[in-house]
């Protein structure tokens, strides 16, 4: 995966020194200048994931790197840090799409701290956005509520809306495993009798895993998107996507 690009802007050469020898042992590619004219000139030729921008500089006021850096590539963050804190310039930097405004001393578990809530913080957006894409056909762990009915083999059962039930699976032990291929539902599945087989887990090493319901009702609608969400989770391990629902029923009486 390519590295991260950060750019430090300080007029002190020992912080631009000290940041390209700890953000790099951590894996960040680090570029440093030392006035506000190189950064902004920088930013215009190059692409940064972070800059990382002192707010007192010899030629210009940090915010103007802010400003420019948020023109030219919106989609950087910018951290500004002072070593002497405002409340004007917070609420400014803010206004101008900073993430964070910081206060020194520079200290390297700081600039660490810094960089990676930068990242954790973006890969968090990025992930969510990924999970947004399958909200319909996964279940939020925070959904899975003290009226869930666990069956056997991570089957499961849930209430929803006008007496629907939700009926699911939960993969993890499968995903864990590295095996687990592709979900059969079958396409006509009119009702599901509680005990009995209505889907089923199809793995790499050839075997077939049942899914019995836990509930008998009439199916009122397939999750016919149940293998992209599998293949999501395949792929990130999208830690609130375990639970799939494969169909909702209307439950009756045996």
């Amino acid at each position: 995966m390519e590295k991260q690009r950060i750019l430090v802007v300080d007029d002190d050469p020992i912080i631009g020194l000290s940041c390209k020898r700890i953000l790099g042992g951590e894996g960040f590619s680090v570029f440093t200048v030392e006035d506000g004219k190189s950064a902004i000139d920088r930013v215009a030729k190059e692409e940064f994931n972070l800059v990382i921008t002192d707010i007192r500089l010899p030629d210009v006021y940090g915010l103007k790197v802010v400003q420019e850096t948020k023109t030219v590539q919106p989609r950087t963050d910018v951290v500004v840090v002072t070593g002497y804190p405002s409340l004007e310039d917070a609420k400014e930097a803010i206004r101008l799409g900073a993430f964070e405004y910081l206060e020194k001393p520079f200290t390297p578990d700081f600039m660490i701290n810094v960089a990676k809530r930068v990242f954790d913080n973006r890969g968090w957006i990025l992930k969510k956005a990924y999970i947004d894409q399958f909200k319909e056909y996964i279940v939020p762990s925070s959904a899975m509520d003290d009226l869930t009915i666990y069956y056997k083999d991570g089957t499961w059962a849930r209430p929803v809306e006008n007496g629907c039930w939700e009926l699911g699976v939960d993969v993890r032990h499968y995903l864990i495993s590295g095996q687990m291929l592709y979900v059969d539902i079958p396409g006509g599945l009119k009702a599901v009798a509680s005990g009995e087989t209505f889907a089923k887990l199809l793995s790499g090493d050839g075997h077939i895993h049942e899914i019995t319901a836990p509930l008998s009702g009439v199916v009122k609608e397939i999750n016919s998107h149940a293998n992209d969400a599998v293949c999501a989770l395949m792929k990130d391990h999208l830690c609130d996507g375990w639970f799939i629902w494969l169909a909702r029923i209307n439950p009756i009486k045996v």
